[in-house]
Parts: structure tokens; sequence; C-alpha cells
């Protein structure tokens, strides 16, 4: 396995110290925040190869004016032009993925019917990754929870999706916090969706360090293993706060959680038959 931290949660410092820091613990890569606008690709490639670590992704960030599904259609085209703006700052940094979801974070209310949101995000997707593919960047589609999202919850609906906009670039994404709370059964869902797995976001279930919550993370590995799962796991770890991409510095998320979760990631597919 590859292993990778997401630099979300370290905020208010500066990024050489959180890609110095992923890079002594051992990960393999980085996961960047899509903000293309406000930082220097070039400085970001050029810190990785000082500290010799990979760019894993790029964790999209979903507003109302960047909505795949808007009503809006000068808002879906928004969102379009944003993915790929994120392909460009991917493709700067040596990132191979970006991950998507259709809708804007936390909103839960449809602004038209099933088949017409989702046909939007077929053609909104698509649209992205015929571009990502000629810049060799993937998409990965991200279910989310149903506090943060009505439309995409679970990976079979993520599958669903992946397979109506039928292109080899654009896979299925799971985060083990969001499947925590939507799925039936963890391990199954990652399963089911087979080799189109394309990225996967591990947390416990308080949004913590795996081992800090109650997500048996043994059968969920088994399973990644089975399917011969060759992608990154990378840590999106979040504060237990009502908004966690305030920006509030929480010291645990820093070095204590980053050599941890390496530490338990290590430990645990290393005892795998």
């Amino acid at each position: 396995m590859k292993y990778a931290y997401n630099t979300l949660v370290y905020a208010g410092e500066d990024i050489e110290q959180g890609i110095k820091r992923i890079a002594g613990f051992g990960y393999d890569a980085a996961e960047f925040v899509g903000d293309p606008d406000n930082v220097d690709p070039r400085h970001i490639r050029n810190l990785l190869e000082k500290y010799n670590l990979g760019a894993s992704s790029i964790c999209a960030i979903y507003t109302p004016q960047r909505d795949l599904v808007s009503s809006n259609d000068k808002i879906r085209k928004n969102a379009v032009a944003y993915i790929k703006q994120c392909v460009d700052f991917a493709a700067s940094i040596g990132a191979k993925g970006i991950s998507v979801t259709p809708t804007a974070n936390m909103k839960i209310h449809a602004e038209a019917d099933l088949e017409t949101e989702l046909n939007w995000a077929v053609e909104g997707i698509r649209e992205a990754g015929l571009y990502a593919g000629e810049h060799g960047v993937s998409l990965a589609l991200e279910a989310w929870n149903r506090y943060e999202t009505y439309l995409i919850n679970r990976l079979e609906q993520s599958l669903a999706l992946v397979n109506q906009i039928n292109l080899p670039n654009v896979g299925c994404m799971g985060d083990t916090y969001h499947m925590n709370i939507e799925e039936t059964d963890i391990a199954e869902a990652f399963r089911n969706v087979g080799d189109k797995l394309a990225y996967v976001h591990f947390a416990d279930s308080n949004r913590a360090a795996p081992g800090r919550g109650h997500i048996d993370f043994r059968p969920i590995a088994q399973a990644l293993k089975d399917i011969n799962y060759k992608g990154f796991i990378s840590m999106e770890l979040l504060p237990p706060f009502a908004d966690p991409f305030s920006g509030v510095r929480c010291e645990e998320f820093y070095d204590p959680y980053t050599k941890e979760s390496i530490d338990y990631l290590k430990q645990l597919f290393g005892s795998l038959s």
C-alpha cells in the first residue's frame, strides 16, 4: 500500500513544515487542498523534491459556486472550470488524482429532479474527466454522508455514476468516515467496487486517527488487499467541530496523529495474510 496524509488539517502553518512532517514520518505522499488560485505549484514541486515526497491527490473543495448539479448553468460551468484548474495544479506538482463530488459541501436539498441532476453530474464530470485524461490525471468520485450531501452517499451510487460517465480515468473514492455512517458493511462496499476504486480516505468514526474511534479497520484492509487495490490510502482527519473546515488549529492533528496513523497503517497491513 501507498500512504498519504491530507495537509487540509495543518491550519495556520507554512506548507513546508507540513511536507517536512509527512516525509519525516515515512509517508509516500502528501495530499493537497484544491486551492489553485492561492498556491504556487512550482514552490510545492520544489518542496516535494527537497523532502523526497510524492503528491497523491488534490482534495477539491466544492462550494455553492462550484456545484456540478446547480440549477444555475453558470455555476455548473464554473464547477467544471474549477476542476480543470485543479487538473492543471495536479499536473504541475505530479499528483495523479482529484476528488470529485457533484454537490457543494453541506448542500442537503436538491434543486431539480434526481434524473436531471444526475445528468448534469454526468455531463460536467465527463467534460472535466476528458480534460483530466489529456493531462494524465484521474478523477475519483467520492461518496459523502447524508449530513454533507443528499446525492451520492454510498459507494454503490458512486459506482453507478462512474459507469454512466464511462471514462477510463474516472473511478470511485471511499472515505471510511463517511462509509461508517452510510454503508452496511464497509469492507463489502469496497469489494463491490473492485477495480473501479481509484482513491481511499481513512479516518475513524470520529474523524480522528485510525484506532481512536470504533471502526474495525482489519476487514477493510483485508478487502483492499483482496481486490488488489494499488492506490493511495490517505489520512483525511478533521477536528470534532460542526464546521470541521473552520481552520482552527488542533495540536493533535499535527505531529501526534501524523505519526500515529502511519504506524497504525503499517502494522495493520503488515499483519494481513
